[in-house]
């Protein structure tokens, strides 16, 4: 996907045409709620985008950001007490988030018992600043609240700045499977802890 394509559904989200530059400076974390789903949609969208929408045929991309960042999935997920979601927020614009539940991932280690970061997303105005390993750090605290288990998370081979990331919090690779957009397969790492 060109950059053209990536650009429009910025330009569908006014909050982050601006960078702050002061990645760390003001940034708010917190819990999502109801009344968050389309805030949650919105920077879901966004930064999946952003991060990869360069990968993708752009009808593939619209697809699939339909269907796993629209207000109906961001309303499911935060109506599933399973689950819990953050916000994270800089200036009163919301900049990223992250989404936690039980494990899904298909590893055959994965159980009920297991938790999981299913998705860790910043404004890439946001990143390397600490606020990641802030929010990975409250999803981390949220899904162990009861007692030390393992936990999962999915990302991309390429993305070598969450890969390093997760490491720093104790993730290793334990195998791998296919992300699919559309047409697209990506090769997915599946990292745990614990």
């Amino acid at each position: 996907m060109g950059a053209a394509a990536g650009a429009t559904w910025r330009a569908r989200i006014p909050e982050l045409t601006t960078a702050d530059p002061r990645p760390a400076a003001g940034v708010v974390i917190r819990r999502a709620g109801p009344a968050d789903a389309q805030a949650l949609a919105a920077i879901g969208a966004a930064t999946f985008a952003e991060a990869f929408g360069h990968l993708y045929p752009p009808a593939d991309l619209r697809s699939f950001l339909a269907q796993a960042h629209g207000r109906a999935r961001a309303q499911s997920d935060l109506a599933d007490p399973a689950k819990a979601a953050w916000l994270v927020e800089a200036a009163g614009r919301a900049v990223g988030y992250a989404l936690a539940g039980p494990g899904k991932l298909p590893h055959p280690q994965v159980t009920a018992a297991c938790g999981e970061v299913e998705r860790l997303y910043l404004h890439a105005s946001h990143r390397n600043g600490g606020v990641g390993s802030r929010l990975l750090g409250e999803t981390l605290a949220w899904l162990e609240a009861k007692g030390r288990r393992r936990i999962w998370i999915g990302v991309w081979s390429q993305n070598h700045g969450a890969r390093r990331l997760y490491a720093r919090h104790g993730f290793e690779e334990a195998g791998t499977y296919e992300f699919i957009v559309g047409a697209s397969r990506d090769r997915e790492l599946i990292l745990r802890r614990g």
